[in-house]
């Protein structure tokens, strides 16, 4: 299992450099002389099928111009079928080699950017689409792998094919050598001048193209709201608009791939008919043989044609470049050192937490946290109550440094928080989020996802009870075996809510987040929960975001927040006697509940 930043011993950091060729050339550590082996082959290959011209020559004018006897039919005959094996023989060795080195670069390339991506920062995560990254991840990686198994092993082949060929027509007829070439700098010329406008075509493409993909990704994601709220045609004309967009960028780029192709054609067309032409003169002039003029009708196509090639390489090097650049953008990025830290206990925390004029900034001058003051003992239930925006969440963030207090201090335990490994940190804060995740996988192993050993079926079941989902389990089909759709779409809201607190209960950690987690689950259901809570939080400093006061009323400190400042705190039997928001929403909450229970009465 891959864990660490080097994947088959090459760090894919390295490779990051400002010249796209060198960068790429890097990447290929590990798999260069099988690239140099799968040219090599090409070269046997392209020199075989150059020997079978001049064989060819020699046939001719032995056996059809001077009709002398020469080496034998049978030998002549033997030498076509032993050069045409050796081509295709070395021909599908440069293949496998060119594609064992393309799908060896691509998964290295792969397992590296996954696991970066995993260790990426928040802050990076919360800036850039889910589709973005999956397009980079996915087709990005895949153009790079044609570059390696198709664009890259294509110059090494054309740039043999025309020396070995260009050679032989020297030895056999200089003259008919340099006019076979003239056209070559046209063609090159239009190939690079194409390239550049190729690549900003294909860069803007690959753009839209991941546009399109977190647009597809989102309304997947959210195929049950945009139901719901019979939003079908609203997501459908955007589907439409962002895809137009993709198929407007397409033909831009499909017609400057389409502009080279005419070009290129009349070009080397020209150059070709001139040859013959100048050649069959030559051949009735006396000037060359027969056999000379038929081995140059052949060797002359393997010098144009590869070199018109060339710019179609050149044109379509420009994706490879593009993908090289767009994933190197993503790999560049810092990680976030889960192991920085120079303090760590020998057991566990006692979950002593002291804030000290704390403030946080997401971007410079933005306060969201402002002189943040308060004091935790080990055990305390800790609730946190304001509207959204207030920075409830983004304070429980800072506690497992998914985010780094931009001043002020918090102390754990009397120890500076940066002070301890994030991954230590992480290990001993068990946190149930307001938006509950599952994977695609079992119940079971929903439960167990965030402990590293094997766990006995009577754990999880005691940890399913304490969040009261163990009887909900059984009613399955399948019960813990059960299969949970993606992201547990199978499960209701409140069910998917009580798993996640399951497998925070089994990690059994220190300290405690709550996040809200109460929120989408019946008032029965949430007296279940926080009734099977309450011995779960003893010894453990638990962290509470809610919005109802039933929810925070036993707590043993209230932080009420606003714009990123506790505007009042205290515990629950001295904020409802104090004018303020707290009692506010009290009031608001307790009229609420009255008037719905003489609703249900009269009913």
């Amino acid at each position: 299992m891959i864990r660490t930043s080097v994947i088959d011993n090459l760090d894919i950091q390295t490779t990051i450099s400002k010249n796209r060729f060198a960068g790429i050339w890097k990447m290929m550590q590990g798999f260069r002389l099988r690239y140099l082996g799968a040219v090599t082959s090409l070269g046997v290959s392209a020199a075989a099928k150059t020997y079978t011209y001049l064989l060819l020559r020699y046939f001719v004018d032995t056996y059809f111009v001077a009709q002398e006897a020469g080496i034998g039919l049978p030998y002549i005959a033997l030498g076509f079928v032993g050069l045409a094996l050796i081509e295709g023989g070395f021909a599908f060795l440069s293949t496998v080699l060119a594609n064992q080195t393309a799908e060896g670069i691509t998964r290295r390339l792969r397992n590296y950017l996954y696991d970066h991506i995993q260790h990426l920062t928040f802050t990076y995560h919360s800036n850039t689409k889910t589709g973005e990254l999956i397009e980079r991840s996915t087709s990005d990686v895949d153009a790079l792998r044609r570059f390696f198994s198709d664009q890259a092993i294509s110059i090494g082949r054309i740039l043999l094919l025309f020396v070995i060929n260009f050679i032989t027509l020297l030895n056999l007829n200089a003259k008919l050598a340099l006019i076979s070439i003239i056209v070559i700098p046209f063609v090159l010329a239009v190939s690079i001048y194409l390239f550049k406008k190729v690549t900003k075509a294909y860069e803007s493409y690959q753009e839209q193209e991941a546009v399109l993909s977190t647009t597809l990704q989102e309304n997947l994601s959210g195929v049950r709201v945009v139901k719901a709220f019979s939003r079908q045609f609203y997501e459908i004309e955007k589907f439409e608009k962002d895809n137009w967009e993709k198929f407007v960028r397409g033909k831009k780029l499909l017609l400057m791939h389409s502009l080279f192709w005419p070009l290129s054609d009349i070009l080397c067309g020209i150059q070709i008919l001139a040859g013959y032409l100048i050649g069959a003169i030559m051949a009735i002039n006396g000037e060359i043989s027969v056999g000379t003029y038929i081995a140059y009708t052949g060797l002359v196509v393997y010098i144009i044609y590869p070199l018109r090639n060339l710019g179609r390489v050149i044109v379509q090097t420009s994706t490879g470049l593009v993908s090289y650049g767009r994933v190197m953008d993503i790999i560049k990025e810092d990680r976030e050192p889960l192991d920085l830290g120079d303090y760590q206990p020998d057991g566990s925390l006692k979950g002593k937490f002291e804030f000290q004029d704390v403030t946080f900034e997401y971007e410079p001058g933005d306060h969201t946290l402002e002189n943040i003051n308060f004091k935790v003992e080990p055990g305390q239930v800790i609730a946190l109550l304001g509207s959204t925006g207030s920075g409830k969440s983004t304070l429980i963030n800072l506690l497992p440094r998914f985010y780094e207090y931009t001043s002020g201090r918090i102390l754990l335990d009397g120890i500076e928080l940066n002070r301890y490994p994030r991954k230590y940190l992480r290990q001993q804060i068990g946190i149930v989020e307001q938006e509950p995740f599952l994977f695609s996988r079992t119940i079971r192993e929903n439960i167990t996802y965030g402990v590293g050993r094997d766990v006995e079926d009577k754990e999880v079941e005691q940890a399913a009870r304490a969040a009261a989902i163990h009887d909900v389990i059984l009613k399955f089909q399948d019960g813990y075996q059960t299969l949970v759709g993606e992201r547990g779409v199978t499960l209701s809201g409140g069910q998917k809510q009580r798993v996640t607190i399951a497998r925070t209960i089994l990690k059994n950690p220190r300290i405690l987040i709550l996040d809200d987690s109460t929120s989408s689950v019946d008032t029965e259901t949430e007296v279940e929960i926080r009734e099977a809570l309450q011995n779960l939080m003893k010894d453990r400093t638990t962290f509470i975001i809610a919005h109802r006061i039933q929810s925070v009323a036993n707590a043993d400190l209230i932080l009420v927040m606003d714009k990123g400042r506790i505007i009042q705190s205290g515990v629950h039997a001295d904020l409802i006697q104090k004018e303020g928001v707290y009692k506010q929403i009290f009031n608001i909450q307790t009229r609420i509940e009255d008037e719905l229970e003489k609703e249900l009465a009269s009913a």
